[in-house]
């Protein structure tokens, strides 16, 4: 582990933890933001690339943190437990001006009760999805923080009823997705044919996801007439590019091109999609573009979630527009065929493609326009100055 930064008497420290890529991008953002006003602030905890590349210093190995499921967590039990533990000292020995807590709660949860005990301000930056399970969180946020700030308009109900002091920032991917090249241009750099639909396959920003979903991707692919489609496939720079490239190898017949950091051009060109569930989902709907939602977990994790999991739905998009406009395979159903033919039923009837995008350019008028790193810059700011 890496010393906390030494810094003038006078500087601000802010204390983030963001333990995913998802929330490591929506935190960049607003640290990025806050140094445009206050380049002498502080920012040190958890989190990865992009937060460190908008003047961020990591404290931890931010990949140790990708860990997913009930099962997956408790093996990772005992780097969590030293993590937290290590936290709890620098928060005593160098109490930060803020604690920001990014999504992420099973940890976070725990450090915004120590933060309450020690006497730090805390905010949470996109909270936890209570709605989803575990409302009794809805209580330790009320109990815990000083500040929530809210992505998705539906949380204010539950939040209000908790009586949680809240803020509602709008989404992250509002003023994050942008589109560096025109399709042509997108065309030229992956060597792809113009002329010819595209379908993206998108499995995941973790290892374990690779290896859950990227098989059962390859297989679906397969299905498809290569002289039809041209097959992308995503490959976040958070997973391991020889665990990708040892799963493709058991494919030797698949033709494909793989696109590394160019995912919404892959996701706004691509005819149709086949996306693992998480923040990806919502930005594919988000852009417009008709996709299938993926999920498999471990055989434990999946039974336990099964029976804690409150709500009939896991794609955000379909959760937001209150119906399942987007088709979901879970667990056993998300395998290459049913992959295929629920893709091939949206690309083969035209009706049904256009009901979708018309469906999903909802997501527009739910979501806002609002800068949510601007909006939580402020509120940052306020709580660091009070």
């Amino acid at each position: 582990m890496k010393k906390p930064p030494i810094v003038p008497a006078k500087a601000k420290k802010i204390f983030w933890i963001a333990g995913e890529n998802s929330g490591d991008l929506h935190a960049a953002e607003v640290i990025a933001s806050i140094r445009k006003i206050h380049p002498d602030w502080q920012h040190f905890g958890v989190g990865g690339q992009h937060m460190q590349r908008a003047g961020f210093n990591s404290l931890f190995p931010f990949e140790r943190f990708s860990v997913m499921g009930f099962v997956e967590v408790i093996r990772h039990l005992g780097f969590f437990l030293k993590v937290e533990r290590k936290i709890e000292k620098i928060l005593r020995r160098s109490p930060p001006d803020l604690i920001v807590l990014v999504d992420y709660p099973g940890l976070n949860m725990r450090i915004a009760r120590i933060a309450h005990k020690i006497g730090i301000k805390v905010l949470y930056y996109i909270c936890p999805q209570f709605w989803a399970w575990k409302k009794n969180r809805l209580k330790q946020l009320e109990k815990f923080t000083d500040q929530v700030v809210y992505i998705l308009p539906f949380e204010k109900k539950y939040l209000d009823e908790y009586r949680v002091k809240s803020t509602y920032v709008g989404h992250p991917i509002a003023e994050e997705i942008e589109f560096a090249m025109e399709r042509q241009e997108f065309a030229d750099k992956y060597s792809l044919d113009p002329k010819k639909e595209w379908l993206g396959f998108m499995p995941g920003s973790r290892n374990i996801e690779l290896k859950r979903m990227l098989p059962q991707f390859l297989k679906a692919i397969s299905y498809f007439e290569k002289d039809k489609y041209e097959i992308l496939i995503s490959r976040a720079p958070t997973v391991s590019e020889k665990l990708f490239n040892k799963i493709i190898s058991a494919f030797p017949g698949i033709k494909y091109m793989e696109i590394i950091a160019d995912n919404y051009c892959l996701i706004r060109y691509c005819r149709c999609l086949s996306v693992t569930s998480g923040t990806a989902t919502l930005e594919s709907a988000y852009i417009g573009t008709p996709c299938v939602i993926v999920y498999k977990a471990g055989k434990l994790s999946y039974e336990l979630g099964k029976r804690l999991i409150r709500i009939d739905m896991i794609g955000l998009p379909n959760i937001i527009l209150k119906q399942r406009i987007l088709p979901e395979l879970i667990q056993h159903e998300a395998n290459g065929i049913r992959i295929y033919n629920e893709m091939s039923a949206i690309l083969s009837n035209h009706n049904r493609y256009s009901l979708i995008k018309n469906k999903l350019s909802e997501l527009h008028d739910i979501l806002g326009s609002k800068s949510a790193s601007r909006n939580t810059r402020d509120i940052i700011i306020g709580l660091v100055n009070e």
